[in-house]
């Protein structure tokens, strides 16, 4: 049987997704998906401007939030878009800490009077969180600040919201909203060989063509390749790590577990930064790891 060749992008590597949204003449594709991600809450966002991560300041822990996309809508609110391709510890405290920058840099204007705009943090999950593993069917989760006693929203201007897409398994045949259709495509535009029926929009139709790699330059199929095996080379290692019973380990918080993880991606000369994303582990971590590896 012939190997099956991807005709569209993975959504889930750091060049498509930032290809497919974090281009200025794509700008629309990302304004499409906000606009049907935040419709019930935030109403028709009708502009974008992408900010830069170093205009967040000019510190050594300002430099350390590095966003995938970050972003400001006519009224000034803030959008921080995050795509996590593997489970990290901590992750939650992680997008809180990024959702801080956005409301400290609010307070560089004269005569401020402590009033915020909104900041929203979205981040697109390629894996599930062990607390809901046990909810197949629940795959977004929408965070504010609540009273605890009676439910309400007591501020309305911190959002979270968390996508688990392993939980999205909706066919073409069975998507209804554009929200389904936006879903279905960043979970299987790599595995399509061509526009779904459902999909012909204007929207997708832009979005399948941007994502074609037969139309890419040279050094964009490069930077795609290179890319594409960052993210395989970290899927194989965890596919290893769970075949070997391992995964079990690490989810359990068990220490011998994540430095068996660690020492095995090692090995493999995976790069220390891809190991670190995916253990949890320091750097210093594993240095130290590597050198009893190496010894």
């Amino acid at each position: 049987m012939a190997e099956f060749v991807e005709r569209y992008i993975n959504p889930f590597t750091d060049y498509g997704f930032k290809r497919l949204f974090g281009e200025e003449p794509n700008k629309d594709l990302l304004l499409d998906f906000l606009n049907v991600l935040l419709e019930e809450e935030q109403g028709k966002i009708t502009e974008l401007t992408y900010i830069k991560n170093e205009q967040l300041g000019t510190g050594e822990v300002d430099r350390k939030a590095i966003f995938d996309l970050y972003c400001e809508n006519e009224k000034g609110e803030k959008f921080i878009v995050e795509l996590q391709k593997t489970k990290q510890n901590f992750f939650k405290d992680r997008t809180v800490y990024y959702a801080t920058f956005p409301i400290r840099e609010q307070a560089r204007r004269a005569d401020w009077n402590y009033e915020l705009k909104a900041v929203y943090t979205i981040a697109i999950l390629d894996f599930v969180f062990d607390e809901d593993k046990n909810d197949p069917e629940k795959f977004r989760y929408d965070i504010k600040l609540t009273d605890t006693g009676t439910k309400k929203v007591f501020y309305e201007k911190l959002t979270f919201i968390y996508l688990e897409m392993p939980k999205f398994n909706k066919t073409v045949e069975n998507l209804e909203t554009r929200f389904d259709k936006w879903l279905f495509v960043i979970r299987n535009l790599n595995r399509l060989d061509k526009v779904p029926d459902k999909l012909r929009e204007r929207v997708f139709e832009k979005l399948f063509e941007t994502a074609e790699i037969a139309k890419f330059t040279p050094d964009q199929v490069r930077s795609y390749e290179d890319s594409l095996k960052y993210y395989r080379d970290m899927k194989n290692s965890l596919d290893t790590a769970r075949e070997e019973g391992l995964i079990e380990g690490l989810e359990k918080g068990i220490e011998k577990g994540i430095e068996k993880v660690a020492q095995n991606m090692l090995k493999k000369g995976i790069a220390i930064e891809v190991i670190s994303e995916t253990t949890g582990l320091t750097l210093q971590q594993l240095e130290r790891l590597k050198s009893k590896t190496d010894e």
